[in-house]
């Protein structure tokens, strides 16, 4: 049995040097190391070996079948090489053909809209003024008209970051970006207390609310917060700007409402609508059957708040707004799940 595995191995490789492409070389596989090939056979027969000739009739056949693979293997290599060398000699190369493009990413589709809308307002005199994500009490409602145990945080779902270390002015990640009216508000009134600048300003960024994640609610989105301060400011002014922003974002014949509604820091306060234009006012499931779609909320700026800030509300009046690119892109596109926003589902986002 141990002469007839060397003549196998000695007959397979002699084979093997002969074989000159990849037709043949699968044939010899087949043949020589396959599952009905001869060394495969010895293993078959080992029942009928005596206890003495078995380990060492074992051991051969291991060898043997170890060897042809690995010459195998090697075969494989050589064959390729060579037939890559001939396609390099006899082929040619045309280098005129132009290279596989890159493809190239893209921009969310939140940060679209983003920047549309923060373009309009810079149309509109607005400029872009930034603020912190993670907020004081103070800064998030106390300045803003929340006073403490006030019903109006119990909608903002608050994420504090250290609610038991600061006493009443504890660390939280902010709901809105209303405390950087104030901010802004103190800057610019630091520069000249006695006679502080008119402001136009666009506060961009994202808050976070400690809430449910559903198809109309996330932990975080994006906010633009718009503030302008100045003498005679009326609620006309108001009106016109958001008319106008919702003509310039929506089309020329887009039509606005207003509703009268409730945010501390604004008085009197209200939230504006835009006609639907999925059904043009009809009634749709998008609107709900109401043939409008809200898309900010809106008033003017509490004298309390003008206060905090550092302009008198005995000479200085002004409006807020805020509104959300994440809902204006949901009603753009007729979305109906704002978690596809933070999905991460590529196909989602190759539409945009």
């Amino acid at each position: 049995m141990l002469e007839k595995l060397d003549e196998i191995e000695k007959k397979a490789l002699e084979l093997l040097a002969m074989v000159e492409d990849e037709a043949s070389l699968e044939a010899w596989r087949i043949a020589n190391i396959g599952r009905s090939s001869a060394v495969m056979n010895v293993f078959s027969q080992m029942g009928g070996l005596s206890k003495e000739e078995r380990p060492l009739v074992g051991q051969k056949a291991n060898q043997v079948k170890t060897a042809l693979e690995k010459a195998f293997a090697e075969r494989v290599e050589t064959i390729k090489t060579a037939a890559l060398a001939k396609s390099l000699a006899n082929e040619k190369l045309d280098i005129t053909l132009p290279g596989r493009p890159v493809r190239r990413g893209g921009l969310h589709p939140a940060t679209i809209v983003l920047r549309r809308m923060l373009g309009i307002l810079a149309e509109m005199g607005f400029q872009v003024y930034t603020s912190r994500d993670v907020e004081t009490d103070e800064m998030n409602f106390q300045a803003l008209n929340f006073p403490p145990h006030h019903p109006a945080r119990e909608m903002q779902d608050s994420l504090y970051i250290d609610a038991g270390e600061r006493g009443d002015n504890p660390v939280l990640l902010r709901t809105h970006t209303s405390p950087g009216q104030i901010r802004a508000m103190r800057e610019f009134s630091a520069e000249n207390p006695e006679n502080p600048p008119s402001i136009r300003i666009a506060l961009p960024g994202m808050c976070y609310r400690y809430e449910q994640i559903t198809a109309r609610s996330e932990v975080q989105f994006y906010q633009i917060e718009g503030l302008a301060v100045g003498e005679n400011i009326t609620y006309g002014d108001l009106k016109g700007t958001l008319a106008d922003f919702a003509r310039r974002m929506f089309g020329l014949n887009a039509k606005v409402r207003f509703r009268a509604s409730y945010f501390p820091f604004t008085e009197p306060s209200a939230e504006m609508d835009v006609e639907c234009f999925v059904c043009g006012g009809k009634g749709c499931p998008v609107c709900k059957n109401s043939g409008w779609l809200e898309i900010l909320g809106s008033g003017m700026v509490h004298p309390v708040v003008l206060q905090n800030g550092g302009y008198d509300p005995r000479r200085f009046t002004g409006f807020a707004f805020g509104m959300g690119p994440q809902r204006q892109t949901m009603l753009l596109h007729r979305m109906n799940d704002i978690r596809y926003f933070w999905g991460n589902d590529v196909r989602f986002l190759n539409q945009f």
